[in-house]
């Protein structure tokens, strides 16, 4: 199962990182973008093979240090059928090089729309009497706000296919208060969510205890990420927030359950990006140099809150 697949590349990478790839143009160092420029002009194909060279990169750089990354589809999808096409370049490659492949498109609509995604992300789609993967991700992230339903369609895909979800329960943008935070029959809209997500959990639990039903979580809401926890004790978190959004990692710990798993941390602009911070002095050319050094810099920090709270999971 996918969560059984993800869980031992944890323990075995001793690390719980995700590397977001939310690649933006006006960030990616200026000599990848004029080398393309010049051989293409300034086109959407350029731009395609800008994004490419940039994550590939990226991905060389991390891939035996973390276990999973999340490619961003707005970040690709914006630039139309090219951009989608890097989106695909970048998942596929990461695949073979061991990762697992969260897809962050964060879909969810009505019964048939839902499994129409779900057959392009993460199942097959029927052509002709024959099954083709159009992406190919190991799991999505899921909107659950059109109901039960909206989820359900994505279980076929993820029993069958041995793939994977991560329904948004409490994001870690500001506003989310304006609308998970409302009370309904004595409960926060967040924690409805999240005893849905608990019911779908145990219709997918692996071998390692957990669940290739996911939710996330987000780390800049620490009080409710524990509560959320105690709510959800098989479910897999996906945490973002780390870093640029102002978490920290003694915020994120309370994620993790007490045998130290539970969790997975995203960071994107802070390792992707990280050889633009100025104190740290890096060449635009070593970006994927600084990535891996951000990379292992959060493991570590995660790590030694983790342990000094006796939550090891090595």
């Amino acid at each position: 199962m996918f969560i059984d697949r993800l869980v031992q590349q944890i323990k075995e990478k001793k690390s719980n990182v995700v590397v977001g790839l939310d690649p933006r143009l006006e960030l990616i160092p200026r000599f990848l973008q004029e080398r393309h420029f010049q051989q293409q002009g300034k086109t959407l194909k350029a731009v395609e093979e800008i994004l490419w060279d940039f994550g590939k990169e990226i991905i060389d750089q991390v891939w035996e240090i973390v276990p999973a990354v999340k490619p961003q589809i707005a970040f690709y999808e914006q630039y139309g059928i090219e951009g989608m096409s890097a989106y695909r370049r970048i998942c596929r490659y990461a695949e073979q090089k061991g990762l697992s492949v969260i897809g962050d498109i964060k879909r969810g609509d009505i019964g048939t729309t839902s499994k129409a995604y779900s057959n392009g992300h993460i199942g097959s789609t029927l052509v002709e009497g024959e099954r083709i993967e159009a992406f190919a991700v190991d799991a999505v992230t899921v909107n659950p706000y059109l109901g039960d339903d909206c989820l359900k369609e994505f279980m076929e895909d993820i029993q069958e296919a041995n793939k994977g979800m991560f329904v948004l329960v409490k994001t870690s943008n500001p506003s989310s208060i304006q609308l998970q935070d409302l009370e309904t029959g004595g409960k926060k809209i967040y924690e409805v969510v999240a005893e849905m997500v608990a019911a779908w959990s145990h219709q997918a639990l692996g071998k390692c205890g957990y669940s290739s039903v996911g939710a996330v979580v987000g780390a800049t809401y620490p009080e409710q990420g524990e509560r959320l926890r105690t709510l959800m004790p098989k479910t897999y978190f996906l945490v973002p927030g780390y870093g640029a959004q102002g978490a920290k990692a003694e915020d994120i710990v309370r994620c993790f359950n007490e045998d130290g798993l539970g969790a997975i941390i995203n960071s994107s602009r802070d390792i992707i990006f990280a050889y633009t911070k100025k104190d740290q002095h890096w060449r635009e050319d070593q970006y994927g140099e600084a990535a891996r050094t951000a990379a292992l810099r959060m493991r570590d920090d995660i790590n030694s809150h983790l342990l000094q709270l006796g939550k090891c999971y090595w």
